[in-house]
């Protein structure tokens, strides 16, 4: 006699269940910002409120301080968000450059067995982790500004170099062909040095032996910009900062507000990255270096060929959250005035009441910016990830 199956309830099945609640959170995930869209709509109309992104076309009536492309308050409101959308970028780009060096340059260093430079990484790290990075700007902004002396009174420690509360003043070369032909042969440099280093690597692992990288790609980034200018004519004029009124002219200009600002992303974010090296650096075993000694390698070739690689496993994830970090941190520089795209764009929503227009770009413009700074993180993160044989 056949046993008769009892078919279970289908609410009693997990998959039935899942498509159930997935399908629900969907229904009131719409249902939310249909609510939230149409209050939102009515409200507007209510105070007469224009939506949309047509005020971006319209004339923007106020100057930006400082831009990398030229703009004056008879350009349009979508130009000046340009502006602060580059001027963001810049401090960005820099900052996180200058921080990944510095922090990894503190890292180690306060891993060093010399107790005066162990001791004096500990302090920088100690005192700017806990310094708030809003503070430090407020520091340097005010250095700028009341402790640096007047143009007339400007400090020049060297020709072509002027610091003053308008800011620090470098000569640059005058502009000639010569440099632009010195940039091009410092590209070709470093895309050469790329793949003699991918060449090396691959020598090294088939032969063992190793390959002078570092000097030869010094040199090459050295000689060819230097074979450039030489045939080119040799040119040696500079654009020096020169004192003309109250103010000086020519050179190049990094504001109080933009140094201010750099310097206290750059100083704060590093002292979490020299931590996060540190910590990196110690993960990895004393049999690792001991084995790299017992080569007779030296210390160098034992930091930067068998220590780092491993470390950089372990650097790199959180490395990724404090450059997120000091990119959304950049966002402050409205407390100093400096013209970034919150600035740029607090400005825009004042005149124009797009309040919301302007929230959603900042939001898609900090958002770019971090999904790409992440895909770039995560690409090197996978090229440095131990391939398993």
């Amino acid at each position: 006699m056949q046993t008769e199956q009892i078919k279970e309830p289908i609410w009693t099945n997990a998959t039935f269940r899942s498509t159930v609640y997935q399908i629900a959170a969907i229904v009131i995930v719409a249902l939310t910002a249909y609510y939230l869209f149409t209050n939102t709509t009515a409200n507007l109309a209510k105070q007469a409120i224009a939506t949309g992104f047509g005020f971006l076309s319209r004339e923007a009536s106020f100057e930006i301080g400082e831009s990398m492309i030229s703009f004056s308050s008879s350009d349009t409101y979508l130009r000046a968000l340009v502006v602060g959308a580059l001027n963001t970028i810049k401090v960005s780009f820099i900052g996180i450059i200058l921080t990944v060096i510095l922090g990894i340059i503190v890292g180690i260093t306060r891993l060093s067995t010399n107790w005066l430079v162990s001791r004096i990484s500990a302090v920088y790290i100690e005192v700017l982790q806990d310094i708030p990075v809003l503070l430090q700007l407020f520091f340097w902004y005010t250095i700028f500004n009341n402790v640096m002396p007047s143009p007339r009174q400007a400090i020049i420690p060297f020709d072509g170099i002027v610091l003053c509360n308008r800011g620090a003043y470098f000569a640059i070369p005058a502009d000639h062909p010569a440099f632009t032909y010195m940039g091009y042969a410092f590209i070709a440099a470093c895309l050469i040095s790329f793949f003699i280093r991918r060449w090396a690597k691959k020598r090294q692992e088939r032969t063992g032996q190793i390959f002078p990288i570092m000097t030869v790609s010094s040199a090459l980034i050295i000689l060819f910009p230097f074979a450039a200018w030489f045939v080119m004519g040799s040119p040696t004029q500079m654009n020096m900062p020169t004192l003309k009124g109250f103010n000086f002219v020519g050179g190049y200009n990094v504001s109080p507000e933009f140094g201010s600002l750099l310097l206290g992303l750059v100083l704060y974010t590093s002292a979490f990255v020299a931590e996060i090296v540190r910590a990196g650096i110690q993960s990895i075993s004393k049999g690792q270096r001991e084995a790299a000694e017992s080569l007779g390698l030296r210390p160098i070739f034992i930091m930067n060929l068998v220590i780092l690689p491993q470390a950089l496993r372990v650097i790199i994830p959180p490395l990724t959250s404090q450059l997120l970090n000091l990119t959304k941190n950049s966002s402050l520089a409205v407390a100093i005035g400096y013209p970034d795209f919150v600035s740029t764009s607090n400005t825009t929503i004042s005149q124009t009441g797009q309040a919301i227009e302007g929230v959603a770009l900042i939001m898609i413009m900090y958002l770019t910016i971090s999904l790409l700074t992440s895909l770039f993180m995560n690409w090197y993160n996978d090229k440095m990830a131990l391939i398993e044989r």
